[in-house]
């Protein structure tokens, strides 16, 4: 029975990676061939796809049902074309997958992020750090601008729980300044209130990696 089982799982595995990895691997080439698709030095589409589709194999939904089996293969399709597109790769954790419902969703991390607005606004740097209960943290306003003055943080501060608040830097490459974002963790659940999914949930990204998120 266990043994059919799983030969069964494995024929499903195999005929989604046929119907939507392939295929998409093979519209991203058409695309490059054609000149219609640029992507970053050094980014080897192939690679990528390879890296989700063992990704793919270990993400579940709400219900601990495998992504695989339950996501429609138009939305898995689409979640790694995004990838594709956007230029990134989970195995540098710039990206994730979530389900909704029996949607896949492709989820760009704090990494994912600062990689695509590096190339697309030629930034120098993006930083973002998170502020815990117990850190010492301060800043000023200068000209219209938040300008962070402190930062000191210990190991035993960063809790997942005790989130504060969280800050990003944007540093450019010509003579600007610096410029500095800086969001109260409740500016910061208010705006994932406006998500479609209910991020309170038990088992939801935001409930599990609030630090991540909150970056």
């Amino acid at each position: 029975m266990a043994q059919n089982q799983k030969q069964e799982q494995g024929n499903q595995l195999a005929l989604v990676k046929k119907d939507v990895v392939d295929v998409v691997s093979s519209k991203v080439n058409d695309f490059i061939s054609r000149g219609e698709l640029h992507l970053p030095p050094n980014y080897s589409p192939d690679n990528a796809m390879k890296a989700a589709w063992l990704k793919l194999q270990s993400v579940k939904d709400k219900n601990q049902k495998p992504a695989l089996a339950v996501c429609t293969k138009n939305s898995i399709a689409n979640a790694l074309l995004d990838m594709v597109v956007q230029g990134l790769n989970p195995d540098k954790i710039q990206c994730y997958f979530v389900v909704y419902g029996d949607e896949l969703v492709l989820m760009r991390s704090y990494f994912g992020t600062a990689a695509v607005a590096k190339r697309a606004l030629g930034l120098h740097d993006l930083v973002a750090m998170v502020v815990y209960e117990g850190d010492e943290f301060e800043y000023e306003i200068k000209q219209g601008r938040y300008v962070v003055t402190n930062h000191v943080q210990k190991a035993e501060n960063i809790k997942p729980d005790k989130i504060k608040a969280a800050y990003c830097i944007i540093s450019f490459p010509d003579h600007r300044a610096d410029y500095t974002e800086i969001m109260t963790f409740d500016q910061i659940k208010k705006s994932w209130a406006k998500s479609k999914a209910d991020q309170t949930k038990a088992g939801s990204t935001h409930k599990e990696f609030p630090d991540q998120m909150a970056k």
